[in-house]
């Protein structure tokens, strides 16, 4: 379809943990099947790591702990079977491997792990003690969120919540296609980035987006390098947090200004009540999206056929009620 962005999406650039379905390699041999990075695997191009290996640690092996040290409260990574104190190890991989990985848009790492692990990592009291002081983070999980927390970074178990999914999805696709535009780095680029992400900015900040706008207004003056830098830095500001209902809704209602006086009464009434649904709760927000890409497509309104925020990441990856045609629904 001519002017929409169906087919425009980029491809992103995701570190992955490999235990999350590429290889048998957490400290039991084990792997972990995801649906979520399954499905994500045709879209993304995924960089899978295990820092435990990466340090020397074979499979199967000896787990491994972090542990809060008596004397200073000083977290360390703890071997408890041998005793082997690999912080150093594991800080020095952290630092080596951040700093050589260039391009990313986002990390989906492996939840509750003592080396990936972005919350909910147990911290002992002891190296031998069962007492779990605090919850934290993973060494490896720690050092991307202090270098990399503006880009889409999340664990497997997050990711099971459709609202916390839905946001690591937009922000993925959206910064995955600020890149190619900035690496392709021409005025053109720019605009017709902000251009066609306009609503989605708008939802998400309508502060930020009227910071971008300028950008983009200045960039003869700014120089094209410095204006892709500086609008970089709003776009990961403003999408540091998910849309409010009530943006989205705001929004939602300026996109239907586009065609509301060719429907009918009941066409308008039908729209406003699928949004004020959205709104309570009561619906998912794709009703309203499809609502829109359906007028804009009947109208011929190629400008909204354009928004990202019609398809902001595959349409496939959107969350969808399970249904087995197979099960027998009468049996008790």
């Amino acid at each position: 379809m001519e002017g929409t962005k169906l087919g425009k999406l980029t491809r992103p650039r995701v570190v992955v943990s490999k235990c999350l379905g590429f290889d048998h390699c957490r400290w039991n041999a084990q792997i972990i099947a995801n649906e979520f990075v399954e499905a994500l695997q045709k879209h993304v191009e995924f960089m899978p790591v295990c820092p435990e290996v990466e340090i020397g640690l074979g499979v199967p092996r000896n787990p491994i702990r972090v542990v809060s040290d008596p004397s200073s409260g000083v977290l360390r990574l703890i071997q408890p079977a041998t005793g082997k104190d690999l912080t150093k190890e594991m800080q020095d991989f952290c630092g080596s491997y951040l700093a050589s990985v260039s391009g990313i848009d986002g990390f989906i790492l492996k939840g509750s792990s003592p080396s990936c692990g972005l919350k909910n990592v147990k911290i002992y009291a002891g190296i031998a003690s069962p007492y779990v002081k605090e919850k934290g983070r993973g060494f490896f999980g720690s050092a991307v969120l202090e270098r990399f927390h503006r880009l889409a970074v999340e664990d497997e178990e997050r990711l099971s919540n459709p609202l916390i999914r839905e946001h690591f999805l937009t922000k993925l696709f959206t910064l995955s296609a600020f890149r190619h535009a900035q690496g392709r780095g021409r005025i053109t680029d720019l605009v017709e980035f902000h251009s066609d992400n306009k609503f989605l900015l708008m939802a998400y900040s309508q502060g930020a987006m009227r910071k971008l706008g300028k950008v983009v207004a200045d960039q003869k003056a700014m120089g094209i390098e410095k204006a892709f830098i500086a609008y970089r830095e709003v776009l990961e500001n403003a999408l540091l947090r998910p849309p409010k209902r009530g943006s989205v809704v705001n929004v939602l209602n300026h996109m239907f200004g586009y065609f509301s006086q060719r429907l009918t009464e009941g066409e308008r009434r039908f729209f406003s009540e699928a949004v004020e649904n959205y709104r309570k709760g009561m619906a998912p927000l794709i009703v309203s999206i499809n609502l829109v890409r359906s007028y804009a497509i009947r109208f011929g309104i190629d400008y909204l056929l354009r928004q990202s925020l019609l398809e902001p990441y595959p349409l496939e990856l959107m969350e969808k009620p399970t249904y087995d045609e197979d099960r027998d629904y009468w049996r008790f």
